[in-house]
């Protein structure tokens, strides 16, 4: 099996301000940009004193659209503004594909970007790469997450370990951290069924199937983990890379053995050709031709009707 290394970027383990990411947030961050002068705004466009009202919301939310605008990589930010993605601008710009984060893809891809790319969301790639425990509760993977912590010589303090701990299950299950019924309906993430409540303060994987994943969404996190973990000039990846390796798309999407063979049977069409599956001499593998593929073409392929 290749060795891939797990997560190295920068962690980060807060900026959501306890609010788990709700169904128009993106939508409104990229509006808000786009409204600006070549659509780039400044960087106090989430923290001026117009903010509040801008976004319709108090200003630990404001600051918490801004967390979710940029780990869903919606919107990107330098030293001086923001502006939305290309990403972003699919999905919520003025010609978006779903603007209204309708379409089961979008929260799929949601997921990958927090799991599996997890630029922000350390805990959420934690939780969906490193925990492998068949029944899942609070005091157990805080117990789990502050060894990771501590192993990988990070510093962050208990409290906002649990805060996390708490966001991230929330984000999947929506009853986790009260009864409200807003936070209840405007789960964006609950409908995938990937974490399952099964007691108070009980949680379990749901490992298998995935109906409403699409075959676009599944190719496009396969060319990231690609890009992210391998050489530039390796033309081969092993099954077992991509069903078992921290940030595969079998380990973040929770998918069986067959049901990722499946979608690797079907990269060729999705792909035009330019990845293959193999399945030769003992030899499982995906082959990928030089070419640059286009990754946003790999996300409207999962929007065609």
């Amino acid at each position: 099996m290749t060795q891939i290394a797990p997560l190295t970027r920068k962690p980060q383990f807060s900026g959501h301000e306890t609010f788990a990411l709700r169904q128009l947030w993106l939508k409104k961050a990229c509006d808000a940009i786009q409204k600006h002068e070549l659509t780039i705004a400044p960087r106090n466009i989430f923290s001026d004193e117009n903010s509040i009202a801008k976004f319709g919301v108090g200003k630990n939310m404001v600051s918490s659209i801004r967390h979710w605008a940029l780990a869903c990589d919606c919107v990107s930010e330098d030293d001086n503004s923001y502006k939305v993605t290309d990403i972003g601008d699919l999905l919520f710009g003025q010609n978006g594909i779903d603007k209204y984060l309708e379409h089961p893809s979008t929260a799929w891809l949601i997921h990958w970007k927090l799991a599996g790319e997890a630029y922000r969301t350390t805990t959420w790639y934690w939780l969906f790469n490193h925990v492998i425990d068949p029944v899942l509760d609070n005091e157990n993977l805080f117990t789990q997450l502050k060894n990771f912590v501590k192993d990988k010589e990070y510093k962050v303090a208990d409290t906002t370990l649990k805060r996390d701990i708490d966001c991230c299950l929330k984000t999947y299950v929506p009853r986790v951290a009260g009864e409200s019924p807003e936070e209840i309906s405007d789960s964006v993430l609950g409908e995938l069924s990937l974490i399952r409540q099964t007691g108070r303060g009980k949680f379990e994987f749901q490992r298998g199937p995935k109906p409403t994943l699409t075959n676009g969404i599944f190719a496009y996190a396969l060319i990231k983990f690609w890009g992210e973990e391998t050489t530039s000039t390796q033309q081969t990846l092993s099954f077992e890379s991509i069903m078992h390796e921290y940030g595969s798309p079998g380990r973040v999407f929770k998918l069986d053995e067959d049901s990722v063979i499946e979608r690797l049977q079907s990269l060729e069409d999705v792909t035009k050709g330019q990845l293959k599956w193999s399945d030769t001499a003992g030899m499982r593998q995906v082959i990928r031709t030089p070419k640059n593929i286009n990754e946003l073409a790999l996300i409207k392929a999962a929007y065609d009707r």
